[in-house]
């Protein structure tokens, strides 16, 4: 291959949280292919989802913008095209691109996930640039063969021969072989379902729940036995799954080992093909999962074990294999950076920071990161809402609703289990991280709306109509 700017290939898992692999350092993980690849790529270490939730993640990834820029302020509404976006940029420098998997962008009703008008993305710019290969339906979470499916360009459901990862993996080494023989750039995006829930037995092949049979699964040591007074109705749990929660983690870890095999089948096949060289690799996930821990299941809350995601970034030549880097990258970074990463032009619309030279080690950065939550997950409703913002010592955050403050120090309390806004010893460095986090709102806009706000003046019928102009 002659080409000089590099291709792309982007994957990212559902609900993987960065605690839950082996590189981490979690002995029940079956990880060994993610592992090989962590020592094959620069591991950020300290990345985190932007707004820990499917969707907004999604719209902050292809925008490079805050959910409060992008509207998609919850679950299962549709986004608007009213941006310029990562695809777009891909097609403007003749990229051919092929998106893989989960959408999550194009609902406009809450629930009736099955029916294609909900399920199947049309052609045009709904796809937000995404022109050539589309493989991909909005949402649901069962896998197997006889309910997973996807679309292509029309509503006519195709179910999968396969577990869905093992299909999705197979289609994406088609779909690599079909873009490597064009001999121009290409960037693929891979968006697999897994790990995230329903975690039943008859959600996953029997092959990877054996791997798990002997483990030992435990709840987490921040578990606390009732709900997060904060907590929306997703993230709170009944006694009865209280008592699921250490078997629920054992079919979350049963996914992952197939996630795992399947990233081993992949970098094989680029491999085999020759791309290694002049591709860059990454690895990631949307948001983690809490199984209990501060009360919670789920995600959309600013604790480490739903906003810390795994990020492996590999160019082999041009990145050190191996590299720890400790500075914070925050999903909107993501498409400034890896744009940057390609030689491409980064959209002046674009609210997150170009990090590449932190990632290629040639500059540090003590910015840190600032995350929301902008209304329940999937409903609307007021009084769940927060801000944060992280730094790779300390995080800050505060709610809404009655202005409640927390303040960790993630270095000596990396379970955020001792919160220190009222502690003397940390007030200033608690009001110098909330000075950072309202500069930063202040620079996108952010006046911290109740969530019925974006209902009222920016969506109608759950497809959101205004965003802010800033």
């Amino acid at each position: 291959m002659n080409q000089t700017r590099p291709n792309l290939i982007y994957v990212f898992a559902d609900q993987l949280r960065y605690q839950s692999l082996g590189y981490a350092g979690d002995a029940n993980a079956h990880t060994p292919n993610i592992d090989r690849l962590c020592a094959e790529s620069v591991n950020l270490r300290q990345a985190v989802s932007g707004h820990p939730v499917c969707a907004p993640y999604r719209a902050s990834l292809f925008t490079g913008k805050y959910t409060t820029s992008t509207g998609m302020v919850i679950n299962e509404i549709r986004m608007n095209t009213n941006h310029h976006t990562f695809a777009d940029v891909l097609n403007e420098n003749g990229y051919h691109t092929a998106y893989i998997g989960k959408w999550h962008m194009y609902a406009a009703e809450l629930g009736n996930h099955y029916d294609p008008k909900n399920s199947y993305i049309p052609q045009g710019r709904d796809r937000l640039g995404f022109n050539e290969f589309f493989a991909a339906y909005n949402f649901r979470h069962e896998y197997m063969t006889g309910t997973a499916y996807y679309h292509l360009n029309s509503p006519e459901k195709i179910y999968y021969s396969k577990y869905e990862p093992d299909e999705q993996t197979d289609m994406a080494l088609g779909q690599l072989r079909r873009l490597s023989d064009a001999g121009e750039p290409f960037a693929l995006f891979l968006s697999y379902g897994t790990p995230h829930d329903p975690w039943v037995p008859e959600n996953v092949p029997e092959k990877y729940l054996e791997m798990m049979a002997d483990k030992e699964f435990k709840l987490p040591p921040n578990y606390l036995p009732d709900n997060d007074p904060h907590a929306d109705n997703w993230a709170k749990l009944s006694e009865k799954e209280r008592g699921q929660l250490t078997e629920w983690m054992r079919v979350y870890y049963a996914m992952v080992a197939n996630l795992d095999e399947n990233i081993g089948r992949l970098a094989e096949g680029i491999r085999q093909m020759g791309l290694e060289e002049n591709t860059i690799l990454v690895f990631t996930s949307d948001h983690g999962e809490l199984f209990g821990a501060h009360g919670r299941r789920a995600k959309n809350i600013f604790y480490e074990e739903a906003v810390r995601v795994p990020l492996l970034i590999r160019r082999k030549g041009q990145l050190e294999a191996g590299a720890s880097r400790d500075f914070v990258i925050n999903t909107v970074d993501l498409m400034p950076t890896l744009l940057s990463m390609m030689g491409l032009p980064v959209p002046e619309e674009v609210e997150g920071h170009d990090l590449s030279r932190c990632v290629a080690g040639q500059e540090d950065t003590e910015e840190g990161a600032l995350m929301m939550c902008t209304g329940p997950t999937a409903a609307w409703g007021d009084g769940n809402e927060w801000r944060a913002y992280r730094t790779k010592k300390y995080l800050y955050a505060v709610y809404r609703a009655d202005g409640a403050e927390l303040f960790f120090d993630l270095e000596r309390d990396p379970y955020e289990m001792e919160n220190r806004i009222q502690d003397t010893d940390y007030a200033e460095a608690a009001g110098k991280m909330r000075e950072a986090m309202y500069a930063a709102m202040k620079r996108i806009g952010d006046t911290f709306e109740a969530n019925t706000y974006y209902q009222k003046n920016w969506v109608e019928n759950r497809i959101i109509m205004h965003t802010a102009v800033l």
